[in-house]
């Protein structure tokens, strides 16, 4: 694997304009994209690569749209016992109502975000994550409005 040196690593405020775009529309065509940053399309298209390379930029996603989102959304608080986390997260790998699932610091263990079209879908899916061999207890948190959301 080629190493990369330090001059050449360095994310600069184009970088940063650049993944700012790329936020906004990953799709932009990298001739839209280097017209805007008034750069070279061959400049900005070896920016991307360069970020790429370097783990800068994971990859070129879908966003979903309020017609393809879950109506539901809740964070739930987990604690579990002690050495039960493999299990607890086999079990939360196969509903998939679960989008995500962080581990914490502080009084509770795991942080697991739901989505589910109807309350009722949401309802189910809390008590299968309650009843799951491993977890202590949770405290479900449902998202009401989302107020700012930064995540591009």
């Amino acid at each position: 694997m080629a190493q990369i040196d330090n001059s050449t690593s360095q994310i600069d405020e184009t970088d940063r304009a650049l993944v700012a775009l790329l936020s906004a529309n990953a799709r932009m065509p990298v001739s839209d994209l280097a017209r805007r940053l008034g750069l070279a399309r061959t400049t900005v298209q070896a920016r991307i690569d360069r970020l790429v390379m370097r783990g800068a930029i994971a990859g070129f996603t879908l966003r979903r749209g309020p017609a393809l989102k879950e109506a539901i959304r809740a964070t739930v608080l987990v604690c579990i016992e002690p050495r039960a986390q493999a299990d607890v997260l086999a079990r939360l790998k196969q509903m998939p109502a679960v989008e995500t699932v962080h581990t914490t610091s502080g009084r509770v263990d795991l942080m697991v975000i739901v989505c589910a079209g109807s309350t009722e879908a949401l309802d189910a899916a809390l008590d299968r994550i309650a009843e799951a061999r491993g977890v202590k207890s949770s405290e479900s948190l449902i998202h009401l409005t989302t107020k700012l959301d930064r995540r591009g």
